[in-house]
């Protein structure tokens, strides 16, 4: 049986931009930290990025919250960096791991993390680019590396081998954080753990369902008949003989 997930060695990071949200999320022990995207946040209706920023940050002071840079531009990604970087020590820059030009960030990287700039490198799906954005992140700066499993998943590949190599890949650096992210289930956060990652991402919907850990499953057997039962009886279906 799985044990509870605050049991769990790996930190679960909520993952959105609902501002209310995350202010109570940060409350929840379990939460460990936060994670958005220029994506969440235009689907949240987000208008005004730094304003919500720091509305977020003077709710969240305490655990790691991550902001990502919105340009395709390496000079203007680095002002971006920069400015976001300001707003509070407990701040980490998403960089993704390239351009729309498909231009590696590799450089920009390096150069952020040498002046002390804690980063969230993004988007990574290979083996490769880890190994490419560990080479160019400083040993002595806290950055985290995410993988989007859920994503490598979605291509027909199972992500546990990968994962598993990513975390290999990254032996000797103890500053540097391997992040399981786009989970799909909660399995993956068992599944996260059992490879040894550091940090999962998982959205409200996902981390709902840690209500149901340890189940039993015939009960939930029962409760599936049930709720299939009840809906129907609410929309009152009929059928009568002949239809």
């Amino acid at each position: 049986m799985p044990i509870p997930l605050d049991q769990l060695k790996i930190k679960i990071f909520a993952d959105g931009a609902d501002k209310a949200s995350m202010a109570e999320l940060a409350k929840d022990p379990l939460i460990k930290g936060f994670t958005t995207n220029p994506t969440l946040m235009r689907k949240a209706g987000v208008t005004d990025y730094a304003g919500f920023a720091k509305e977020v940050l003077a709710e969240i002071a305490e655990k790691p919250v991550s902001f990502e840079v919105f340009s395709d531009d390496f000079d203007e990604m680095e002002r971006q960096a920069r400015v976001i970087a300001s707003w509070a020590g407990n701040v980490y820059v998403k960089i993704p791991v390239m351009n729309t030009k498909k231009q590696s960030s590799a450089a920009l990287v390096k150069k952020l993390a040498d002046n002390g700039v804690k980063l969230n490198v993004t988007a990574i799906l290979t083996l490769d680019q880890v190994k490419e954005v560990a080479a160019a992140l400083s040993p002595d700066v806290p950055a985290i590396i995410s993988v989007f499993a859920g994503r490598i998943a979605d291509t027909g590949v199972d992500p546990v081998p990968v994962m598993r190599e990513c975390k290999a890949a990254l032996a000797g650096t103890p500053n540097f954080e391997l992040l399981w992210a786009s989970p799909r289930e909660l399995l993956n956060i068992y599944q996260a753990e059992e490879i040894g990652a550091d940090i999962i991402t998982v959205t409200p919907e996902v981390l709902k369902k840690g209500a149901m850990v340890g189940l039993d499953l015939g009960e939930l057997s029962y409760q599936t008949v049930k709720m299939f039962y009840d809906d129907g009886q609410k929309a009152g279906y009929v059928l009568h003989d002949g239809q």
